[in-house]
Formats: C-alpha cells, structure tokens, sequence
C-alpha cells in the first residue's frame, strides 16, 4: 500500500520493548507527520506548471464517474475534433499506492504502439487539483450493451469479438504490459455505427512485465481472474484466461465461474470445471468450445497465448462460422448481466461520490488519536484499543486477520496509507450510511421501497430505456419476499451478493482480495470452505 506522499518519513524507531519504552512527555513527542494538511502531491514526472489543459482543450459535459475522477467530453480549441478528459482529483489519491497506479497507466498508454483496438492517450496534464488524460472519445457504449441492442448474436460475431480482444492482449504482451483487468466494461465502441472499433480503454491495473517474470498482487474482477491470480504467482497468461471468460459469457450469456460470495468464486475458479452441457451450448460448433477450452486451460503453461489464439481454425475461419442467433436466451441473459451490473455501478457511483473529503479528515484523526505514541505507525495493539474504542464489533481474529492483511511491508505495524484502506473497508462492510445513501437514491417517493418504476426510472436516465421483462427479471431476483418491491433489507443483500461490481477503487479491491488469499493461502496450502458441502477442501 506504500507510506502517505506528503508525510515526512520518522526516524527509526526504539527496537526495545514498546511495553517497557519509557514514553516521553507529551510537549517533547515528535509531533504527528499527518495531523496538519497534506502539501499539494505532484503525480506526473513530466510536468510542465505553466502548462494548463484550458489553453488546449474545452471541458464539456460530464460523460462518466468513478471513485478516482470524472470523465469529461474535451473539445480541442483548434482542431474542433471531440474527446474524452479523465480527471483524477488528486484529493482521492490517498496513498503512494494510488499515485504510482496513475503513473503507471500514463505509463503504459504512451508506450503502446498505435492500435485501432487500444484507446489513444493523446496528452496529459496536471495542477493542483487534478491530473488530466486526454484520449480517443469511444461514444459507441459498451461491449455488451450493444449486443443487447442489436438482439441477434451468433458464432460469427462472437469470434470476431474474440479476435480484437485477443489482438489487443499480443499487442499489449509484445511489448511488455499485462492488462491483469480484461473485462466487457473494459471495450467500447468508437462510436455508433454498425461496424465501429471495438477498442480497450482501461488501464489502471495494468503492469509492465520481463519474460520469466512473475507478480502476486491480486487484482482485477473476481469473474475474470486465473486460478494462478489467487494463488499469488502468475505472469501475462492471465490475460489470455479473462479473454476466455468473455468468450464464454459471449457464446452463452453467462460467467463460467459464478457464485453469491467471493469465497464461492474462488472455489468454483480454482476447481475449474466447465458448463458446456447447458443453454445454447449443444448448438455451439465444437470448434469455439475448443478454443474455450484451450483459454480456460488452469494450467498456464499449456494455455494458448494471443497468437494462437487468434491462429485458431475457428477464428481463422470467423466469416464461415454460423451466422445463425445463439437464440434469445444469450440475449435476454447478457440483458440481465449488463443491467444487474448497471444497477449495482449505479449505487456505487452514489456512495462514492458522498465519500466527502471530510470523511478522510476524520480517519486522519482517528489515526492521530490511536497512534498513542505519535510516532507515525499504528501498533496491533493500538489498532485492537482504537477500533474497540470507536465503537467497532470486529472479533480479535478478525481484527488480527485484517492487520495481517493491511500491513503491505511486513514491518508489523499499519502506516498511514494503510490505515486508511483499512477504516474504508471497514466502513464499507460495517457501516450502512453509504448503502442507505445509494438506496434514497432510487427510492425517490420515500416509500421505504424500490418499486418498479424508479428502477426503471433511474436506469432509463443512466443509458436509455431498459427492457420490461428484463428489469421484472432483475425485481425477482433482488425482491426475496416476492411482494413486488425491494426494501432496504433486500437491495444490501444484492449489494454484497455477487462481487463484479464490487471494484468501487482499485484500493478497496486490493483489500478485499488480499484478506480473501490470506484465506486461502492458510498453512501453505489453499483452503477453500465449501458453503454446498460445509466441507474444508484443499486444492
């Protein structure tokens, strides 16, 4: 997680005893490095102050939203030509982490090579306030949602779609990135006509790579993530697993590896096993159920790289696949998938936009206050009595489990970009405020209900109309009670079922999935519960 940017580094600290450390007055304590007002962070390493966005471009209208900026329509003053701004607040980027992720992404999108499949970063700046991506404009919507509208799929549009993400995946392995997060929502079109570029457009996760290189940071989205990702030991290969989970949704409407929980998905991902008996699959050629194959392979040194995939019989010969619909039952399935996660992106959107700057002021003082000693660095035993203190329910092995978790370095106490992540996650998991905020939010009559039309409502106003048999489908999946509405109760359920759409921040899903491998990495050996069986299984 890396030490706060603006905090002077302590010097080292008594290796005695802190039990026995005699304490020294209050008025001679070195004062807190993080009690006063962090000095403005400098993100980029070219930067040029006198240089502003506005002398260039023209912001315009808000096109998206995430926990870390605002993607704008940006004009260029002279050539008139219409893009896209992402603006990252520098007031969200709250440790060293963060910043080297958005370093990284600039990066890594100035030294790909020109691609029609790969969004162009065309310049950045920075200020005070902000750091500023101008790239391509993709305004043709995402890769599901235009299936869903054109209401026909067949082999042949799904091997054409295979071919640009696995075109995108060799460009990014020849010359030295893994993508680590290959998702639908991470395609768009350029725009909307029928035959638009399909392009990739996200890059906060992506690392650059040596041959023989291998990483153990767990990130990306649970759907899409290689066995080997939780086993903490993976190289590029991984890329190659997530295109063959989008191919899979593709052909048939859903995830290979599904569950209600993350444990679930784990499970079911690192066991392997997968559904080709189900819907549409008997009318699948053999052909594409080879080639998912070869891409869901769990070994990663017997799965195919980019080029043979995309040397595959059934991508070479894409324009004699069947052209024939895949029937209504992919469609009305990857309807559900893309709307469930409009849904539930929405209510995220909500929450993380009332993550006020005054909430992180008070971490900044929870971390003073339990940081007894004001040497910079939270003890266990300061974390146990400060959490104990603010009213927190965490059990000892959680709160041990958690410090395991937290403490990135390994030096056996929680600076303070790692206390921050920790009180976010335990905010999000214990504290219900930003939940009822994000359900307010869709209950606009203040009914103590979701009823029908404002879910319709509030999802017409994200992306257009939505479909009546798909959103009744969505109302019986949340509405447990079966009375025709989701009460407060129900939509957290939903919230926390599932876990797509759980990356509200790179940070949080670092966290989330961090605490899971320690889970699952017990006593050197992967142990999974099997929520089915209640049985340990060890794989």
């Amino acid at each position: 997680m890396g030490n706060c940017n603006a905090c002077i580094r302590p010097e080292e600290v008594s290796k005695t005893d802190p039990q026995t450390k005699p304490r020294k007055p209050r008025d001679e304590r070195r004062p807190n490095p993080y009690s006063g007002s962090p000095a403005p962070i400098r993100v980029l390493k070219d930067f040029f102050p006198k240089t502003r966005i506005s002398d260039k471009y023209i912001l315009g209208r808000e096109l998206g939203r995430g926990e870390f900026g605002v993607t704008y329509l940006c004009t260029d003053r002279e050539a008139q030509e219409a893009l896209a701004c992402k603006s990252i607040s520098k007031k969200k980027l709250r440790t060293d982490v963060d910043i080297e992720d958005v370093r990284r992404e600039v990066a890594i999108m100035s030294s790909l090579p020109d691609h029609p499949n790969i969004v162009k970063l065309r310049a950045t700046y920075e200020d005070n306030e902000a750091v500023h991506l101008v790239m391509e404009l993709c305004e043709g919507g995402e890769l599901f949602d235009r299936i869903v509208a054109r209401g026909h799929y067949s082999e042949r549009a799904a091997a054409g779609v295979a071919r640009t993400v696995a075109e995108v995946v060799r460009t990014c392995h020849a010359n030295g990135v893994m993508h680590r997060d290959l998702k639908p929502e991470n395609f768009l079109f350029a725009n909307k006509k029928e035959h638009s570029a399909l392009k990739a457009i996200d890059f906060g996760l992506s690392v650059f790579f040596k041959p023989g290189e291998r990483f153990s940071e767990i990130v990306g989205s649970p759907y899409y993530m290689a066995p080997e990702v939780l086993k903490r030991n993976y190289g590029p290969e991984v890329d190659i697993w997530s295109a063959g989970v989008i191919l899979y949704i593709l052909l048939c409407g859903v995830p290979p590896f599904w569950a209600e929980t993350e444990q679930g998905v784990a499970l079911a991902i690192l066991r392997g096993v997968t559904d080709f008996k189900r819907e549409p699959w008997p009318q699948v050629s053999e052909k594409a159920k080879s080639l998912v194959r070869q891409m869901l392979e769990p070994d990663p040194k017997k799965r195919l790289t980019a080029q043979q995939v995309l040397d595959h019989p059934w991508i070479q010969n894409a324009k004699k696949a069947s052209n024939v619909p895949l029937g209504d039952i992919v469609r009305t399935r990857l309807k559900q998938f893309s709307i469930m996660n409009r849904l539930k992106k929405k209510a995220l959107r909500v929450i993380a936009e009332h993550l006020k700057l005054e909430e992180i002021e008070v971490i900044r003082e929870m971390f003073a206050l339990m940081d007894s000693d004001g040497d910079g660095k939270i003890t266990y035993d300061e974390l146990k009595a400060g959490l104990k203190k603010v009213g927190s329910q965490l059990a000892e092995a959680e709160m041990k489990l958690l410090m395991d978790v937290a403490d990135v370095d390994g030096n056996g106490v929680l600076d303070y970009g790692e206390f921050v992540a920790v009180i976010i996650h335990l905010q999000r998991m214990e504290n219900d405020e930003h939940f009822r905020r994000a359900f307010m939010f869709f209950d606009k009559d203040g009914s103590g209900y979701i009823e029908l039309d404002e879910l319709r409502e509030a999802l017409a106003a994200e992306s257009g109309a939505c479909d009546t048999d798909v959103l009744n489908e969505i109302m019986r999946e949340v509405d447990s009670d079966k009375d025709g509405q989701i009460s407060y109760e129900e939509f957290v359920a939903m919230m926390k079922a599932g876990t797509d759409w759980r990356k509200a921040s790179r940070q949080y899903s670092r966290e989330r999935f961090k605490s899971l491998s320690v889970n699952l990495m017990k006593d050197g050996s992967l142990q999974l519960q099997d929520v089915l069986s209640g049985q340990t299984v060890i794989v």
